[in-house]
């Protein structure tokens, strides 16, 4: 969430920048009408009390005179209901304020590409030459699968609905091997394992941004406040939520969860394999830190994911998202893109994205300044892979002629053999 003086004092940069972002101005408007409202409450407040204070010394005048005061009494009385009447006129503009400003995104930084739309991302690194390159002619990850018996689409369908998969054999055993050397690697690295549960209440979803905007992206309990987690971001940011905290270090936490999304809005689109699932793993990192120190731990946390597609000897390109196509929290996120050969194209398996105070805000998590006063935090957090399309892109990168698949090198320990058959 934005700081609401900051939108006040800076309008105009405000209005600029959120126009950039395929968001409703109309709401902008309305938050600077409200506030306009609300400054002028305060204003007849203000006068009002005074009013009151004056006659109230003019009734206790009159009361050690022995004089009537019926008349100042009843203007009191009036001026009292008044009072009572701007408040409640205030809190309603507060309480619709507040509403608003949960639906307004963040503000992109300076140096964030302007566009509409993924069409103007900017691709600023590519590393077609990893392992065996820009693979061409090979099966579809799908296909070759179901051959090898590691993978049932069909029977995920019977157990829940499409866009669901049952990995088996060695495809589970993938699932966890990749787990595993992605939690291992960025421990190293010095993140901090974090286990958290697949459920969460409203409020943190509140925190990390994803709701209200987000409801119908996300699996709710029935006739409960819980739901379903739509990344690891969620339960682990607000591990520290409405706390102060210690950042003399970057706070780094690394989890590995199921995720859950309803895909809401992306009918018909990648209905087949494991490129988007209603349910899918992943492992996450999140770090929470000062505002001076942001954003060199942002381009550490990028280095830190494309690390693991490196070890992984997988070719992928390095995407800087435009204000058109920057998640809703986020003020700047460079994409990672796995290669895909069956596609011959370039699919995220990574965002990772700074989001300035914006969900320190909104989750009340502090730390102190070198001046001792509380500031909201900066967070960032990304994947550090999407698990599934990793698998995507093992089965096709790594695919044989004779339908084997090499199994990576830094996952043979973790597999126990070098090759699926």
């Amino acid at each position: 969430m934005l700081d609401l003086k900051y939108i006040l004092n800076n309008k105009n940069e405000v209005i600029s920048k959120l126009s950039t972002r395929n968001f409703d101005l109309q709401i902008i408007n309305e938050i600077l009408e409200n506030g306009d409202k609300r400054n002028e409450l305060i204003h007849q407040l203000e006068l009002l009390q005074a009013k009151r204070n004056k006659l109230s010394e003019e009734i206790g005048i009159k009361k050690r005179n022995h004089e009537n005061a019926d008349e100042l009494l009843a203007e009191v009385n009036e001026i009292k209901t008044q009072i009572e009447e701007a408040d409640k006129a205030a809190d309603a503009l507060v309480t619709r304020v507040n509403e608003l400003m949960l639906q307004v995104p963040n503000l992109p930084y300076d140096d964030v590409p302007v566009g509409s739309s993924d069409e103007d991302n900017v691709c600023i690194a590519e590393h077609p030459n990893l392992g065996r390159g820009l693979v061409k002619g090979v099966e579809p990850h799908y296909e070759i699968a179901t051959k090898l018996d590691i993978v049932d689409f069909v029977r995920a369908v019977k157990l829940a609905r499409t866009r669901f998969v049952l990995y088996k054999n060695d495809g589970a055993r993938l699932v966890r091997a990749l787990e595993n050397f992605m939690l291992d690697t960025h421990i190293k690295n010095g993140y901090k394992e974090i286990m958290p549960a697949h459920l969460v209440n409203s409020a943190m979803l509140y925190g990390t941004g994803q709701l209200p905007k987000f409801q119908e992206d996300l699996f709710k309990v029935q006739d409960n406040d819980l739901w379903l987690i739509p990344t690891a971001e969620v339960p682990v940011t607000n591990y520290h939520y409405d706390e102060i905290l210690d950042l003399t270090n970057p706070v780094k936490y690394v989890a590995y969860t199921k995720c859950f999304r309803s895909e809401a809005g992306s009918s018909g689109k990648d209905t087949r394999g494991l490129i988007r699932q209603h349910e899918f793993h992943k492992v996450e990192l999140v770090k929470i830190v000062t505002e001076e120190v942001a954003l060199e731990e942002w381009q550490k946390t990028v280095n830190d994911a494309k690390s693991i597609l490196e070890l992984l000897e997988i070719s992928y390109r390095e995407m800087l998202l435009s204000t058109g196509d920057l998640g809703f929290g986020s003020a700047k996120t460079i994409d990672l893109e796995l290669w895909i050969p069956s596609e011959q194209r370039y699919r995220e398996t990574s965002s990772i994205s700074i989001y300035k105070d914006f969900q320190g805000r909104r989750a009340k998590i502090r730390y102190r300044g070198a001046d001792n006063k509380t500031k909201y935090a900066y967070t960032i957090n990304g994947s550090g892979l999407a698990i599934d399309r990793v698998i995507a892109a093992i089965l096709e990168n790594y695919q044989n002629p004779d339908g084997t698949i090499t199994v990576p090198k830094v996952l043979v320990p973790y597999m126990g053999k070098e090759l699926i058959k």
